[in-house]
């Protein structure tokens, strides 16, 4: 059990997939959880159910919305007093970005695409870096993908692919350029993950028994297991870890 006591973690996307185990894992490791959510309060809620009242906050923004971004981190901050880890984890994947598409549903899918996994997180990250530097430092753990390192499966998600790749070599420059002043920055590549994004993904690529045949361990990563790896991230003690990339993909993809 990893002891999270008194630490003050925000995870973006919390309503769901990978941020709701994350919160729930964080939750029963004594987190201070600040949840994020873009528009189901209802997951949000179901997700922190089980963390008591005085260790968690639930705060809405739309990462559409530069705006709405810095004003969750302002929100979270002036509440709070401090946040010890960040968890960018929220993600749109748009499945009409294909080569066949008219010019403008392209252009579309490639900026809303961006805003949100790019732009979004990157403002995340800059606050955070800020923060840590006035306050001894801290920790950011960000949610890339194997599809950052070997492409994307199904060429009409180009973008989404494209910015898993941003947003983790985003995450190695911070780790890089402030590892001295205490700040650690770690990424996470899950492969296929039991969430409605790969469920979607599965159904462009002949439903889930074709895609899981594909895996070498037969079966795809529970999103409980990358709970657990942010929690033992989130405790600071790995260090030395800071800006690897952790692949968690069941041996189905190998570096």
């Amino acid at each position: 059990m990893h002891d999270l006591s008194g630490r003050k973690v925000l995870v973006t996307g919390s309503s769901k997939g990978i941020g709701a185990a994350t919160v729930r894992r964080l939750g029963e490791a004594g987190a201070y959880v600040i949840a994020h959510y873009s528009s189901d309060l209802h997951g949000a809620e179901a997700a922190t159910s089980e963390i008591d009242k005085s260790r968690k906050l639930l705060l809405q923004a739309d990462f559409a919305s530069l705006q709405e971004v810095e004003g969750l981190w302002d929100t979270a901050v002036a509440k709070c007093g401090r946040i010890d880890v960040l968890v960018n984890n929220a993600a749109i994947m748009r499945w009409d970005g294909g080569f066949e598409q008219p010019l403008e549903v392209w252009d579309s899918v490639w900026e809303q695409t961006l805003a949100i996994n790019v732009l979004a997180a990157s403002r995340l990250m800059r606050r955070a870096v800020q923060h840590y530097l006035d306050n001894d430092g801290g920790t950011i753990i960000t949610l890339s993908s194997w599809a950052a390192q070997k492409g994307v499966t199904n060429p009409a998600t180009i973008a989404y692919g494209a910015s898993k790749a941003a947003i983790q070599a985003a995450t190695q420059t911070i780790a890089r350029a402030f590892a001295k002043q205490g700040i650690l920055a770690y990424v996470l590549a899950p492969g296929v993950v039991r969430t409605r994004l790969s469920e979607e993904f599965a159904a462009t690529q002949g439903g889930e028994d074709n895609v899981t045949r594909g895996l070498a361990m037969g079966e795809w990563v529970p999103p409980a297991e990358i709970g657990e790896l942010i929690a033992f991230l989130a405790t600071g003690r790995t260090r030395h870890l800071s800006g690897a990339t952790l692949d968690i993909n069941g041996a189905s993809y190998v570096r």
